[in-house]
């Protein structure tokens, strides 16, 4: 039976991944649970930012989790995790479909990438510890980014999330999506563009090196 646990977070240090791999390639369904055991968090974890609620994410999971049993002689080396979350993601854009409805992801920061690529530097939101007052504004500007989020359209949230909150390299966000580089590149620059858009009616809010970036645009 395939199973998966929500939550949990098992190591398997002595695990060997490429064995395991090729033994559930031949249909051995124990191994195939213990590469599940071993990526589940952070496929889990994506799932829940682009989906916004445990719920849905673990739905996202479970379906991404069954997809790759069935697929996965079909999986022909690279990164495995790379190979499970562009599943997942899979698995987000179908039941956002289904569901016809905007996600509504969490974020604590949006990074800003230090090669300036793709033209637009992300959001750097990260916290400053200087007291309680500081404390509540940080927690201020979260929910004004989680509301700026959830207008933006799925496939820019979905790329915004791998890119800038899970730090995925540009490369393979486009393998996790299945478009080309270019095509993320462009729908990062334009998530972000809308998110500096829709946070400037949050004035102060903004750290300081946004506010003056907006008024000498």
């Amino acid at each position: 039976m395939l199973y998966w646990y929500p939550y949990a977070i098992i190591a398997h240090p002595t695990m060997d991944e490429p064995e395991l791999i090729h033994d559930a390639q031949k249909g051995d369904l124990e191994a195939f649970n213990r590469l599940v055991l071993a990526h589940q968090s952070r496929v889990f974890n994506v799932a829940l930012r682009i989906m916004g609620d445990p719920d849905s994410a673990s739905d996202a999971t479970q379906e991404a989790f069954i997809s790759a049993y069935r697929n996965v002689r079909r999986y022909r080396g690279g990164s495995f995790q790379g190979w499970l979350l562009r599943i997942v993601t899979n698995a987000c854009y179908d039941e956002l479909r289904r569901r016809k409805r905007r996600p509504a992801t969490s974020i604590e920061e949006l990074s800003t990438e230090p090669d300036g690529d793709p033209g637009e530097a992300g959001l750097s939101l990260a916290s400053r510890h200087q007291g309680p007052e500081v404390a509540a504004e940080d927690a201020e500007l979260s929910r004004a980014i989680e509301d700026c989020l959830r207008r933006l359209p799925d496939e820019f949230r979905v790329v915004a999330v791998l890119a800038d909150v899970q730090g995925y390299e540009y490369a393979e966000v486009a393998r996790m999506v299945g478009k080309p580089l270019g095509t993320v590149k462009s729908r990062l620059a334009r998530a972000r563009a809308r998110l500096r858009d829709c946070l400037r009616r949050y004035g102060e809010l903004l750290p300081s090196s946004l506010r003056l970036q907006d008024e000498t645009a």
